[in-house]
């Protein structure tokens, strides 16, 4: 039995002529991927197969760009090659993220961690902590990696973050760390950790300006929500 391809589609249908026709903002992202993985499987075409496979990711990009070649192979008629064109395709927009988030120099509010921030840990389905270390202008000098951790919970070495600001010539700083669940409310550890950091930062002269905390989505800031 052949394989239903684009070309079944009527014309108003098929990606790549819609795509001359209208211009790529007219494609939904099945259509967009449907394109790059060429054809379907023996009952459906390329655009239900990939129409399917964002259905089993709630149409979230950041949910396909989760999944492993194995999840992808499930679907019927996804081998190998369509599995890492569609993964591939994932990294090249995590990487445009990232160039769009590499744009921003200074950190003036919590908006400008999360659009740095988010791209990084997006992806993570565990905490990371991280600290943006800067200068008195408030312009980035070094983002540095502290700890990773479990699902819920990572914990922070202030002596470490105080090592790597002082090395980096850093007069102020801002702690980062992602919450996985997308929850935005502050844990008590996280409480503990902000506390801790801050009164670290006062005695080696090197303020805290900021813990904020990163989802997919959102963010929560602690010195917006004047608890810092």
């Amino acid at each position: 039995m052949s394989h239903i391809t684009i070309k079944d589609l009527s014309a108003e249908d098929r990606p790549r002529e819609k795509l001359l026709e209208k211009g790529v903002d007219a494609l939904t992202v099945a259509e967009l991927l449907a394109i790059l993985i060429g054809g379907g499987s023996t009952k459906q075409t390329a655009v239900e197969l990939m129409q399917d496979v964002m259905n089993s990711c709630d149409g979230k990009l950041t949910r396909l760009s989760m999944m492993t070649v194995d999840e992808l192979k499930e679907f019927n008629g996804i081998g190998d090659a369509r599995a890492l064109t569609i993964l591939a395709a994932a990294e090249i927009g995590r990487r445009r993220a990232l160039e769009d988030a590499d744009k921003i120099k200074q950190f003036s509010t919590g908006q400008d961690v999360f659009d740095y921030m988010q791209p990084r840990v997006r992806d993570l389905d565990h905490e990371e902590s991280w600290a943006i270390l800067l200068n008195n202008n408030a312009s980035l000098l070094k983002l540095v990696h502290l700890s990773q951790g479990g699902r819920t919970e990572t914990a922070v070495d202030s002596r470490v973050l105080m090592e790597k600001a002082i090395l980096a010539k850093a007069t102020c700083f801002i702690l980062v760390h992602n919450h996985p669940s997308g929850k935005m409310i502050p844990s008590n550890a996280d409480n503990d950790i902000t506390r801790k950091v801050k009164q670290v930062g006062d005695i080696m002269n090197i303020r805290m300006l900021d813990h904020v905390i990163v989802s997919n989505n959102d963010y929560y800031s602690y010195a917006e929500n004047g608890r810092l």
